[in-house]
């Protein structure tokens, strides 16, 4: 019966470690709010980012819901047009089960700035 109580504590503890390790791993995420500009594409099979400055292209999480609504109320006749966005996020290691093995990073949107189909002449320019 001993043994049944220290195997029941261990379990209990190594739980409580498990969500503490979590939290503080999305804590450190979010932290890392940036304000980021670029291209947003939408679509059935794929959300992507590619950002100004660099191109680097990022599969994208709307933990908002802002984001892909905001897309959709363009009204586009087809999906994946790009549009020009400022967003608030942090960028995250991507979830191979459930992102593209072509994006090794996701950026996780947390706020929409802002939304046009007007690119910008300049870096995101096309």
């Amino acid at each position: 019966m001993k043994s049944f109580k220290q195997a029941t504590v261990f379990v209990m503890l190594f739980g409580v470690a498990i969500t503490a390790c979590n939290r503080a791993e999305k804590t450190a995420e979010t932290s890392n709010i940036k304000t980021v500009k670029g291209l947003y594409s939408f679509g059935p099979e794929m959300k992507s980012f590619t950002l100004c400055e660099d191109g680097r292209e990022y599969w994208v999480t709307d933990s908002v819901k802002n984001l892909e609504l905001s897309y959709s109320n363009l009204n586009f006749e087809k999906p994946y047009e790009p549009v020009y966005v400022e967003l608030e996020g942090y960028f995250a290691k991507s979830d191979t089960a459930t992102v593209s093995a072509d994006f090794d990073s996701t950026l996780v949107v947390t706020k929409v700035i802002k939304i046009s189909k007007e690119i910008p002449d300049g870096p995101c320019a096309q």
